[in-house]
């Protein structure tokens, strides 16, 4: 019997949380190189933000790098900078935050499927990093406009409803990589009617899996390529072992 995402939601398994971590040590030693290849773009795309983000303040930067523990330094190189320099900056930064989550976005749906795939044992096709892009440039930026209000939000109310909303957020590009046929309204209801479902052991999860892909950071610094996609394969457990999937599509 074919049933929407709400419906198998409703039906959900409880997941176990010892079971999950170990399946996805298992499997990311499987996806090791998509995981590192995956890294790897996402930083490609991170050079352009630090270029247009950074350079304008580099002189700032430096000046302050220069006076770094003088209690009565202040900041002369502010006097370079007008008005109008810094609220155009303030608004560049936005933007260029704003792209770079709509295209992470893309990255993270492709790796999802890839992970499927691997996990399954499917040839299913799975597109490029950025095909999503092209295909759902509309839906994406909406959802990125979604979550980063959503956020927002959390975060001005004392910074403590951040963790309730880091749990569906997560769940936001799962439920859109394999039900991409659902609307933006759709696939953030769907997001929290799970996470608020199984809240604890998502959160705990999360935090966890966060935790160990922040152990790249020993190499280095550039070691977090080889680590941060590990929190994917762990939520992607999670969707698995909870909604699980339907090969047909969603009835909306």
């Amino acid at each position: 019997m074919k049933m929407d995402i709400f419906q198998r939601i409703e039906n959900a398994a409880r997941p176990d949380f010892g079971d999950i971590l170990s399946k996805s040590f298992e499997l990311f030693q499987k996806l090791f190189k998509e995981a590192v290849m995956h890294g790897l773009v996402s930083l490609l795309v991170l050079i352009p933000f630090f270029i247009v983000v950074y350079v304008p303040i580099l002189p700032m930067y430096m000046e302050m790098l220069q006076h770094a523990g003088d209690p009565y330094y202040s900041p002369s190189a502010l006097d370079d900078y007008s008005i109008a320099f810094i609220i155009g900056w303030v608004i560049l930064v936005f933007i260029m935050s704003f792209i770079l989550q709509v295209v992470s976005m893309s990255i993270a749906v492709h790796f999802y499927k890839v992970t499927k795939n691997t996990d399954m044992g499917t040839q299913d096709a799975t597109g490029g990093y950025f095909d999503l892009l092209k295909s759902n440039f509309g839906k994406l930026m909406m959802l990125s406009l979604a979550t980063f209000g959503i956020a927002v939000l959390a975060a001005l109310a004392c910074y403590l409803p951040i963790f309730y909303v880091m749990v569906p957020l997560q769940l936001v590009v799962p439920i859109l990589a394999f039900n991409e046929k659902l609307g933006v309204s759709d696939i953030i209801k769907a997001a929290f009617k799970l996470g608020n479902k199984y809240w604890l052991i998502a959160f705990g999860l999360i935090w966890l899996s966060s935790l160990i892909a922040q152990l790249g950071i020993i190499l280095c610094g550039i070691g977090i390529i080889f680590t941060a996609y590990f929190v994917h394969v762990v939520v992607y457990y999670f969707y698995k072992d909870s909604v699980g999937f339907d090969d047909t599509e969603d009835v909306i």
